[in-house]
């Protein structure tokens, strides 16, 4: 699946996905805060922002299982499950989705942040649920400025430990600008996952 090219002498192609998937790979790797995250059994997908506008979500996380790592939910008295979702024969427990052109025209150091803002979330028994923090903002643990500054201060150890360039180099480029070097910007799009009545489920 890919964004329609928009220049006619490039045959080449650049395959966001897999680039990001070696990025948070790599980043699972070196940073300690990160490596409890197995990125086999995260599916790095993209999908098409609905405006151009450049304001808007960035990136999400979608978690394949219900709160502790469970397969079943109890909803209004009826159990639930979530559909399963295979990547390259592996069951996926995380999809990691970026919006596009959105995500990719933000500042370098914007979109660094939003990767790890996005890890982050992953739980650290990685379980398929999401990191929860005390209190009803268990998401951002009550505010999402100073999560996000706690990113920054990850994201700058990060670069200070070796990460290699061509890794995130294509961070520095803006959605156009990779059109113009490869042509097509391509990658995994997967449908986000239904909820299934127990009753149904397989």
């Amino acid at each position: 699946m890919y964004f329609p090219r928009r220049i006619g002498v490039v045959t080449q192609n650049f395959d966001f996905c897999h680039s990001m998937t070696r990025l948070c790979d790599d980043i699972c790797r070196r940073h300690p805060e990160f490596g409890h995250i197995r990125m086999p059994q995260v599916a790095v997908t993209f999908a098409q922002a609905r405006s151009p506008a450049e304001w808007g979500v960035q990136a999400r996380l979608t978690p394949l299982r219900f709160e502790g790592g469970s397969i079943v939910e109890r909803r209004k008295g009826r159990l639930w499950t979530v559909q399963r979702v295979y990547h390259q024969g592996r069951e996926s427990l995380y999809i990691l989705t970026f919006l596009l052109p959105r995500f990719l025209n933000l500042s370098f150091e914007e979109k660094l942040i939003t990767v790890f803002h996005e890890l982050y979330h992953i739980n650290p028994d990685f379980n398929g649920d999401i990191r929860r923090f005390s209190g009803s903002c268990y998401m951002h643990t009550g505010s999402q400025k100073s999560y996000d500054r706690q990113m920054d201060v990850f994201a700058q150890q990060y670069l200070r430990m070796g990460a290699p360039q061509e890794l995130y180099r294509f961070l520095t480029l803006s959605f156009s600008e990779l059109q113009v070097t490869f042509g097509e910007v391509v990658g995994l799009r997967i449908a986000i996952p239904r909820l299934i009545p127990m009753g149904k489920a397989a």
